[in-house]
C-alpha cells in the first residue's frame, strides 16, 4: 500500500455512510404505504426513528472503542451484516414491535457502525488534507437522499413496501460486503504482526477517562450537541413550514433537496477552508452562520426566498459537521480517536433528536414554527459562542514529548 490508497478509504467510506444513513432515513417514503397497508399508527412507525437516533448515539460510543481496539475493518463487517439482516427482517415484520426493534434497533446500531470509524480511520490515514478528506466521506451522507431515498419511492411503486424494504436490505449487503474488503489501517498504523493499530505519532498520553473529562473534549461535545439542536428540528420541518407560508407541496419538497445538493458543496468548500485557515475559526464562522440563517427563515415568504436559504443553509450545516473530527483528532490523536469520536457523536445523536420533537410540541401548541426557529437560531448562536472556548491546540512537538 502507498498513500495514494487513502482516497480509496475515502471512496468506501463515503459509499459506507451513503448507503447507511440511505436506508435508515429512508423510513420517511415507507411512512404512508406503510400505515396503509397494515394499519400501523403513523406516529408508530415513526417511533422507529427516534430509536435510530438512540440507539445510533449508544451504538457509536461502542463501535468507536472496538476500532480502537480491533481496528477498522471487523467493525464495518459487522455493521454490513447487521444492517442487511434488519432491514430483511424488518420487511417481514409482521408487528409494530417487530418492526420498531429490527428496524429502530438493529438498523440504529449498524449505521453507528460506520459514520465514527470510517471518520476515524480517514482522519489516521491523512496528515495532510485531512479536513477535505474527512468531509468527503461524510459527503455520502448528503448523496443518499439523492440516491437510496428515489429508489426507494421507485421500488415500492412498482412492487410494494415489503419488497422495497427487502431489495434495499439486499443490496446493502451487495454494496458494502465487497466495500469492507477494501477496509486497511494506513501502514504507520499497523503493528508487527498487521492486526492491530499502532499507537499514533501525536498521541497525547491521555487515557481515554482523562479524554472524556478534559475541557477540549467537554467544549467539543456541547459544541456538536448544540450545533445539532439547532439545525434538526429546522431540516426535520422545513417542509412544512414552507407549506405552511403558501409554498405548494412539490415545491416545498424540492427545498429539502436543495439543502442536500448544497450540503455537498458546503462539505467541500468548510473542508478546503478548515485546511488552510484552521479548523476552529471556520467552524465558529460556519456555526454563526448557521445560526443567522436559521433566524432569517422567519422573513421567508416567497419560493425564491426559501431557495436562497436553503443553499446556505445546507452548505452551512454540512460544511461544519465533518469538521468535529478533524478537531477530535488533533486534541486527542489516534489511539483512542474512536471513542471519542463516539462519545462525541452519542451526545450529537441525542441533539439531533430533541429538534423533532420540539418542533412538533411547538406547532401543536401555537399552530406556528415560528419559536422554533427563534429557538433554534439561538441554540445555534450559543454553539457559536461555546466553540469560541475552544482550548488551544497543543503543538506537535509538545504531542510528541507526551
Amino acid at each position: 500500500m502507498n498513500l495514494s490508497y487513502r482516497w480509496v478509504i475515502v471512496a468506501a467510506g463515503a459509499l459506507m455512510t451513503c448507503v447507511a444513513l440511505g436506508a435508515m432515513f429512508s423510513l420517511a417514503i415507507f411512512l404512508e404505504p406503510m400505515s396503509l397497508d397494515t394499519g400501523w399508527s403513523r406516529a408508530g412507525i415513526s417511533s422507529a426513528m427516534t430509536l435510530n437516533f438512540l440507539v445510533m448515539g449508544v451504538g457509536g460510543f461502542a463501535w468507536g472503542a472496538i476500532y480502537d481496539r480491533l481496528g477498522a475493518r471487523p467493525v464495518v463487517l459487522a455493521g454490513a451484516v447487521l444492517l442487511g439482516l434488519a432491514l430483511v427482517v424488518a420487511s417481514r415484520a409482521g408487528s409494530l414491535l417487530v418492526f420498531q426493534l429490527s428496524y429502530g434497533v438493529i438498523v440504529g446500531l449498524a449505521a453507528s457502525a460506520f459514520f465514527a470509524p470510517m471518520i476515524a480511520l480517514t482522519t489516521a490515514w491523512f496528515d495532510t488534507n485531512r479536513s477535505l478528506a474527512v468531509s468527503l466521506v461524510s459527503a455520502g451522507m448528503g448523496v443518499a437522499p439523492m440516491t437510496i431515498s428515489p429508489f426507494a419511492r421507485w421500488l415500492i411503486s412498482a412492487y410494494d413496501w415489503r419488497t422495497a424494504m427487502f431489495d434495499i436490505g439486499v443490496m446493502a449487503w451487495v454494496l458494502l460486503l465487497p466495500a469492507v474488503l477494501l477496509v486497511r489501517q494506513p501502514p504507520a498504523a499497523v503493528a508487527h504482526d498487521g492486526s492491530m493499530p499502532a499507537p499514533a505519532a501525536d498521541d497525547p498520553g491521555m487515557s481515554v477517562g482523562q479524554a472524556l473529562r478534559s475541557p477540549q473534549f467537554i467544549v467539543l461535545a456541547l459544541t456538536f450537541f448544540a450545533c445539532c439542536a439547532a439545525h434538526s428540528g429546522p431540516i426535520f420541518h422545513m417542509v412544512s413550514y414552507a407549506m405552511a407560508c403558501g409554498v405548494a407541496p412539490m415545491a416545498a419538497v424540492s427545498i429539502y433537496s436543495v439543502e442536500g445538493l448544497a450540503g455537498l458543496g458546503g462539505r467541500v468548500l468548510y473542508g478546503v477552508l478548515a485546511d488552510r485557515l484552521g479548523v476552529k475559526p471556520v467552524l465558529i464562522a460556519g456555526l454563526a452562520i448557521q445560526g443567522m440563517v436559521i433566524a432569517a427563515y422567519l422573513g421567508a415568504a416567497r419560493l425564491e426566498h426559501f431557495y436562497v436559504l436553503a443553499v446556505i443553509f445546507g452548505a452551512t450545516y454540512g460544511g461544519v459537521m465533518p469538521l468535529y473530527a478533524v478537531l477530535a483528532r488533533e486534541y486527542f490523536g489516534g489511539r483512542i480517536i474512536g471513542t471519542v469520536l463516539g462519545a462525541a457523536t452519542m451526545l450529537s445523536s441525542l441533539g439531533m433528536s430533541f429538534g423533532p420533537l420540539a418542533g412538533g410540541m411547538i406547532y401543536d401548541a401555537y399552530a406556528s414554527y415560528s419559536w422554533l426557529f427563534i429557538g433554534s437560531a439561538l441554540v445555534g448562536l450559543g454553539a457559536a459562542g461555546i466553540a469560541i472556548a475552544f482550548p488551544p491546540q497543543p503543538s506537535r512537538q509538545r504531542l510528541q514529548m507526551a
